[in-house]
């Protein structure tokens, strides 16, 4: 019995050929978000801040820099990970409070903060353009 277990155990478990419910999308993407907000994120808030206060001539070119398309759209990402990550944290919240652990209101869950986090930085986009 045992070597008949043995056998029909994967030899190669391919992750990215397994289909993940979104409840675990999303809190994949809200480990991710977080570890982009960490790194790189708060390097640059932090070397953005010191141009932005050290001199006239570097908020200037700080300026400059953030009115290029790619600066707008590397910050829309970075707005899209921090507004992901703040949404799932309060998913995750209200799951350590035993609301909405079903399946089917965590399904609802994750579609809301899929929705909202995108949404929210539509409006972001909108407001930075």
């Amino acid at each position: 019995m045992e070597m008949k277990l043995h056998q029909q155990r994967p030899k190669h478990l391919n992750l990215l050929k397994i289909h993940q419910p979104l409840p675990a999308i999303v809190s994949v993407l809200h480990r991710i978000s977080g570890v982009l907000l960490f790194f790189p994120g708060i390097p640059l808030l932090l070397c953005g801040m010191q141009q932005l206060l050290a001199s006239a001539q570097s908020f200037d070119a700080l300026l400059q820099v953030l009115q290029h398309p790619i600066s707008k759209i590397l910050l829309l990402f970075s707005i899209w990970f921090l507004l992901h990550h703040v949404c799932a944290g309060i998913r995750h919240l209200l799951l350590d409070l035993h609301i909405g652990v079903a399946l089917p209101q965590a399904r609802i869950g994750s579609k809301l903060v899929l929705v909202v986090g995108i949404l929210l930085t539509v409006l972001a986009g909108v407001l930075l353009w």
